[in-house]
């Protein structure tokens, strides 16, 4: 790898720096001048970050195990290349480990040559990731990239798995994982790594199937459990869960804290204490899990978890059941019983999978509502046994259950059928899952006459949703003319001080559905 690249980054970076700093302190910048100042340093460290993976993969090539003691690390007094390369860093293993192998994923290969001249050519790092993996490493190497995005590309994306797929054109899947690449380099800027890395793993599943089964089983196989007590006689345990109990897990705890971090519009005629809860939000976690354990199948559901009952909800596109079905043509959403009884998505009883006509065999995979993980067929087809599956209509351009102004806030099919478009938040950078948003409508039902169409909505935390009214901002939808799809854009008020006018922001879907499916 050319290395100008990213030295022309770090000069042009630090320069910029020192300009903005001039000998100032930092706490005299105003606030332009101090994110300036951030996103140079930001640009400079990842340029460096760059370097530093070259060269630690260098000095592992140069460390390798044959080369005994004439290895650079051995020479220098350690060990290993890693010994060697975290006294030199004073980072951590795991740190240093990942530096390796992302100047592994950088540089074709590595020639071994130490202070008296060429040794052994170690052979070429591990470049079998082929077109997409150049393209993340292009993005890395020209700051497009930081090194935790580049690596949670790589890892949450992995090898395409050619060999599971032989009924398949060979180019098939590499195609499928570069074109994953590259939504994944334009969404990075605006999510957070971890939020990233699971985007990464759902565009994953969506391409193989298969292995969505594999790592089902592999995580199940690791579930545990282990409890200790401390020397102050405090106990502890710690879970592994698989991703089934995850969800469950999660649904619960959601419901339970749901009134310190969700909709401001609740039922007037849910109970409320009369005292403040003084609770963490760990320790209502801690005994709601408590009571969920004392009480068993015959918990009061009410006692719980109050007005909102917790549930799995499971979304399956229709091209991924066996056979024809009631759902041939929509996207299913599957909603699993609660701890108690079935609850239902539409008025009266959730009937199982077999009065609605629909055949219980799974071919591909589903996501979860909440945070888009895929799980097997195998555990969708027990859902669809158990507790059935609600329709939701999505034409080529997604755009069902229209109610127009008959009523002020939007249904509950509405809010599944948004749930299904857009996954989560679309606040910017927000991980926040549909179970913790309000439906906001872009054009206010009062000032603007808006109407109650899935159209119009759109799901924000409440952080989002407060922060949106209180600086005045606007969310407009535009439909592009040839595909009919519609995109939301962020429109900020003027600056009050200067009167600067900035772009719109693009609000970004969350949407497994997002990312191309086998």
């Amino acid at each position: 790898m050319e290395v100008s690249a990213p030295v022309d980054r770090l000069r042009a970076a630090s320069e910029r720096v020192v300009g903005l700093i001039a000998g100032r302190e930092l706490s005299a910048l105003d606030d332009r001048e101090i994110v300036g100042v951030m996103a140079e340093i930001t640009a400079a460290l990842n340029a460096l970050d760059v370097l530093a993976a070259c060269a630690a993969r260098v000095i592992d090539a140069r460390s390798a195990r044959e080369l005994g003691g004439a290895g650079l690390a051995q020479r220098q007094g350690h060990r290993n290349a890693t010994e060697l390369l975290q006294t030199l860093t004073g980072r951590s293993r795991r740190e240093v480990t990942r530096s390796v192998k992302t100047g592994g994923d950088l540089l074709d290969a590595v020639g071994v040559v130490g202070d008296d001249g060429p040794r052994d050519t170690a052979s070429p790092v591990s470049s079998a990731g082929g077109e997409w993996l150049e393209r993340a490493g292009g993005a890395l190497r020209d700051g497009a990239l930081s090194h935790a995005q580049f690596q949670a590309i790589r890892v949450g994306l992995g090898e395409p798995p050619v060999e599971r797929y032989p009924e398949l054109d060979p180019d098939f899947l590499p195609r499928a994982w570069v074109a994953a690449v590259e939504r994944l380099i334009a969404e990075a800027p605006h999510l957070p790594v971890e939020e990233l890395r699971a985007s990464a793993r759902i565009a994953r599943d969506r391409l193989d199937p298969v292995g969505v089964t594999l790592r089902f089983e592999e995580r199940f196989a690791a579930r545990s459990y282990r409890s200790w007590v401390d020397e102050h006689g405090q106990r502890h345990g710690r879970f592994v869960f698989d991703d089934d109990a995850a969800a469950w897990v999660d649904a619960i705890l959601q419901a339970a804290l749901r009134p310190r971090r969700g909709p401001r519009f609740v039922d007037p005629d849910a109970v409320v204490a009369d005292a403040p809860d003084e609770r963490s939000g760990e320790q209502i976690a801690y005994d709601t899990l408590m009571a969920v354990m004392r009480t068993g199948a015959a918990a009061d559901p009410a006692q719980a978890f109050g007005d909102r009952q917790p549930g799995v909800r499971i979304v399956l596109e229709a091209s991924a059941l066996a056979e024809k079905s009631a759902l041939a043509e929509a996207s299913a959403l599957v909603e699993a019983p609660s701890l108690v009884e079935a609850p239902s998505l539409v008025e009266g009883e959730s009937p199982g999978a077999e009065a609605m006509g629909v055949v219980t065999t799974v071919r591909g995979v589903g996501h979860l509502e909440d945070g888009g993980s895929a799980l097997p067929g195998g555990v969708i087809e027990s859902y669809l046994c158990d507790a059935g599956a609600v329709p939701v209509s999505v034409g080529d351009a997604g755009r069902p259950l229209d109610v127009g102004r008959h009523q002020r806030l939007f249904t509950r099919a509405q809010r599944i059928a948004i749930a299904v478009r857009d996954g989560g938040c679309v606040g910017i950078g927000c991980r926040a899952p549909i179970s913790q948003c309000e439906m906001h409508h872009i054009d206010h039902w009062a000032a603007d006459r808006g109407r109650t169409d899935v159209d119009d909505g759109v799901p924000l935390c409440r952080n989002h949703h407060l922060g949106l009214h209180n600086r005045g901002e606007k969310i407009v939808r535009e439909r592009d003319p040839v595909t009919g799809r519609d995109s939301y854009w962020l429109h900020a008020p003027p600056d009050p001080r200067t009167g600067e006018v900035r772009p719109p922001t693009l609000l970004r879907s969350r949407s497994p559905r997002r990312f191309d499916a086998a």
